[in-house]
């Protein structure tokens, strides 16, 4: 019998730990808008029910909380799994909500409100649940902005993380506005 396999990572780790997947990001981006993909043919297929709005608006809206819930899954997962990949696809997660968090604003003010300004303040100052996603929204703007690693050095690594702790408040209100 010859020498054990040499690795490069630490005892105990599972012997892939650390290896390149180039192509895990390009998957998570791509599966992550197979969704959006499956709401524009349903709706051009006229297959969205009778409140084909509403259907949009729910499906968009419960694909950025699960997605925003997802990423902040990741820390968690690899501190008990050991995997290190949730936190190589957890910012694309994070900003996959984002999109779809904004994709679900701008049904909601283009298409059921007819970007109706005042019909929007009134939703959004009336209506707690309404106030909750759209604050939700608000939150994620700056961490999607913040994103980049240029943006993290820039900021200073205590500065960012702190900022970035407002996914868990926005999570929250995300939750309150389901």
């Amino acid at each position: 019998m010859g020498a054990p396999a040499r690795t490069m990572s630490r005892p105990g780790a599972p012997a892939r730990a650390g290896r390149k997947l180039p192509w895990l990001v390009p998957a998570v981006v791509t599966g992550g808008l197979i969704p959006l993909a499956v709401l524009g043919l349903r709706a051009r297929a006229g297959a969205l029910g009778a409140n084909a709005v509403a259907e949009a608006l729910n499906q968009l809206g419960l694909l950025a909380l699960v997605l925003l819930v997802a990423s902040l899954a990741a820390t968690p997962l690899k501190i008990v799994s050991g995997w290190t990949f949730p936190l190589r696809i957890r910012k694309a997660l994070g900003l996959l909500a984002f999109f779809y968090a904004c994709a679900h604003f701008l049904t909601y003010a283009l298409v059921d409100q007819g970007l109706d300004v005042r019909a929007i303040i009134e939703d959004i100052t009336e209506r707690p649940f309404i106030l909750a996603g759209f604050v939700a929204l608000l939150l994620l703007v700056p961490l999607a902005a913040t994103s980049t690693a240029r943006m993290l050095k820039r900021l200073g690594a205590a500065r960012w993380k702190r900022l970035h702790r407002l996914a868990y408040v926005a999570a929250v209100l995300g939750v309150a506005h389901f």
